[in-house]
């Protein structure tokens, strides 16, 4: 069994880190400075100029396929590539992606949503979460019916990532009541000129997400996505890809918050010596250590599911239970270790704090992969040890 990255992944990886440390990290302290004043950390303008300069450094769409400019490159190296940006905590991301279920839409969609948000000159926002059903997503009551050739959309989704910024929705409405979401659901591409509008909700973290309201909005037949029925199905393969995305992010996390914590640990000093030579700093600092690299196993390993065309589900689910769970609670302690100057906005420690508890929550809760996780090996959907076992 080999555990060493391939030339090409360490060559991409080692790129994408020192474009970290060239471009992004220098931006640290001023993005610190804004969102203590209440303003984003990274202006529209700004991240669109970072993304036109790592597509200098040749990084352009990491999961776009080639036909249309980008990488297409393997799961595995894909996380590699969200560990380092995850280390800062400047909110950055490579430019030149979009939603994955978009390549499901006809040539004419493909046209009109796809290539502009892969060219970053549209943004989307996927939308299935509502009042009444966030882990439930089947559970989800907003209508569509048909108006001859169109369809009216008619209701509220909550928690909508990037809503506030989109000009354009991939929503997932119930089109057949008595089948329900599954089979009765279906996704629509809803420009935002189409008359619905988002409302900004108030969280932990900065950027918060959006309420979307639809008050019979009129959608023409031509903007359905995929097949009716499919609607679903498409929006458990949207959230399917973030669940070893999610946790690969944290663990870039982990890296830095630690990395700081073992920093601080050597040259802090109280009553004469430096405070890693207590014992109980020391046990907080190997237990993330060996947690993070646990939960780095388990990512890369659902990463390579992926890659090797297994069902991935099984294998995300427990990277990302884990991962979220290992982050949080490396964070928390590297919050301790720094003590009161952790607890300030000074640091970006408070920021992980905040942002990370979300990880536990959103494209899967921590009690709903539990709930797959054990439901797959009690209908022997899956063995204990996976294809080790």
């Amino acid at each position: 069994m080999d555990f060493s990255l391939t030339d090409e992944q360490q060559a991409i990886r080692d790129t994408v880190r020192v474009f970290m440390a060239k471009e992004v990290m220098p931006l640290e302290q001023e993005a610190l400075r804004r969102e203590r004043r209440g303003l984003p950390g990274l202006e529209r303008a700004e991240l669109r100029a970072l993304q036109l300069k790592a597509k200098e450094f040749g990084f352009w769409g990491l999961s776009t396929p080639e036909r249309h400019g980008g990488m297409d490159l393997p799961a595995v190296t894909q996380s590699l590539i969200w560990t380092e940006t995850g280390r800062s905590h400047v909110p950055f991301r490579f430019g030149g992606d979009a939603d994955n279920i978009l390549y499901h839409g006809t040539e004419q969609q493909q046209a009109e949503y796809l290539l502009p948000t892969i060219a970053g000159d549209r943004l989307s926002c996927f939308a299935i979460t509502e009042p009444s059903a966030g882990s439930d997503a089947a559970n989800i009551r907003m209508t569509a019916r048909r108006d001859g050739d169109d369809w009216i959309l008619r209701g509220e989704k909550v928690f909508i990532t990037g809503g506030n910024e989109a000009d354009f929705a991939i929503v997932v409405a119930v089109t057949d009541p008595d089948l329900g979401a599954r089979g009765g659901s279906t996704a629509f591409l809803v420009d935002r000129e189409m008359g619905w509008r988002s409302e900004y909700i108030d969280t932990m973290g900065e950027g918060g997400p959006a309420a979307l309201v639809f008050d019979d909005v009129r959608v023409p037949g031509r903007n359905v996505l995929g097949e009716i029925g499919q609607g679903f199905t498409l929006g458990m393969q949207w959230i399917g890809k973030g669940r070893y995305a999610i946790p690969s992010q944290g663990i870039g996390i982990a890296e830095r918050a630690l990395g700081m914590a073992v920093e601080y640990a050597n040259t802090r000093e109280t009553f004469g010596r430096t405070i890693g030579s207590n014992q109980a700093v020391q046990w907080m600092i190997a237990d993330s250590e060996v947690e993070l690299e646990a939960a780095r196993a388990l990512v890369l390993r659902a990463a390579w599911t992926v890659d090797q065309g297994i069902d991935p589900r099984h294998a995300s689910a427990q990277a990302k239970l884990f991962g979220a769970a290992m982050v949080n609670r490396v964070v928390d302690r590297v919050m301790q270790i720094h003590g009161g100057i952790g607890y300030t906005r000074e640091l970006p420690i408070e920021k992980w704090y905040r942002q990370v508890r979300l990880f536990r929550i959103f494209e899967g809760t921590d009690e709903m992969l539990r709930l797959i996780i054990s439901r797959d090996l009690l209908r022997g959907h899956t063995k204990i040890g996976g294809h080790l076992g």
